[in-house]
């Protein structure tokens, strides 16, 4: 631990606020050179002394993920992995979340997926069993509740609560469908993002329901706007990713978040530059 370790354990002690704001500042300045130093404070035998040091930790890290996701925003392409980009987001609203736990159980669900589809032949019996594995046995559904939730936007979360809205609900299916051997497509439906698996049309927010033309052309007239076919092309890796970003900026508009919601414009305008 650095030389300095009894004078800086003092000072996370003091009892004026303001003391322990301005070393927690200066701390946080370090930035990365300080970690293992920080980690040994956070280990400190001092509920006080702990518990800022997390704090500084907590604030370093969400720096670093904030600006390693707004560097990929800056040149993320249609070519690129979305699923990348999902877990960065999420890290950077959340900067201690662990990633690799929810990757691995993506790849279990996956595995146990495959099996329920050998043997399987057309789409939409594939779609079918995707359903019944994800909302049936899974139990994945769309939050009515509380649609309007920072949670529901985020996929890790999402897994935890078995809720979402439609967009990461999708990304759910599509990301377990794809490790079994099925593409599926992403549809920015206006008011309401949807799948499809080869020519079948499919709606994870309400349990997988296999959708007709005709039920697409009812939820646009809810809006008074029509069905034009470019509204059933596959969405790009950059317009899903934008449009999850803007369910975020609507969710942190609400709640009257300014520094997300800033943090999340940021991002929005980074992506949506010209490439």
């Amino acid at each position: 631990m650095f030389a300095q370790h009894n004078a800086l354990v003092k000072l996370l002690r003091d009892d004026d606020p303001e003391t322990v704001r301005m070393v927690k500042e200066q701390l946080v300045l370090g930035g990365e050179d300080l970690i293992p130093d920080l980690r040994d404070l956070a280990e400190f035998d001092d509920a006080r002394v702990s518990r800022h040091a997390r704090d500084v930790l907590a604030e370093i890290a969400s720096q670093g993920a904030d600006e390693e996701f707004l560097l990929l925003c800056h040149f993320f392409n249609d070519q690129d992995d979305f699923e990348k980009a999902y877990w960065m987001l999420s890290q950077a609203l959340d900067p201690m979340l662990d990633i690799e736990p929810f990757e691995l159980r993506i790849n279990q669900w996956a595995r146990q997926f495959q099996v329920t589809i050998s043997g399987v032949v057309s789409n939409r019996q594939r779609v079918q069993a995707l359903a019944n594995f994800m909302a049936g046995e899974l139990c994945f559904r769309g939050n009515t509740d509380d649609y309007y939730c920072e949670r529901n936007s985020l996929l890790p979360c999402v897994m935890e609560t078995r809720m979402g809205i439609p967009i990461t609900l999708t990304l759910l299916y599509i990301m377990v469908g794809r490790r079994a051997g099925m593409k599926i497509d992403g549809l920015n439906l206006p008011g309401h993002f949807i799948a499809r698996h080869g020519e079948v049309l499919f709606d994870p927010f309400h349990k997988g329901r296999i959708l007709t033309k005709s039920d697409c052309e009812e939820i646009l007239t809810r809006q008074n706007l029509k069905l034009r076919a470019s509204h059933l092309d596959a969405a790009t890796p950059r317009q899903i990713l934008l449009r999850v970003l803007a369910n975020l900026l609507y969710v942190y508009d609400l709640r009257k978040d300014l520094d997300k919601h800033a943090r999340v414009n940021a991002w929005v305008k980074a992506l949506s530059r010209d490439r």
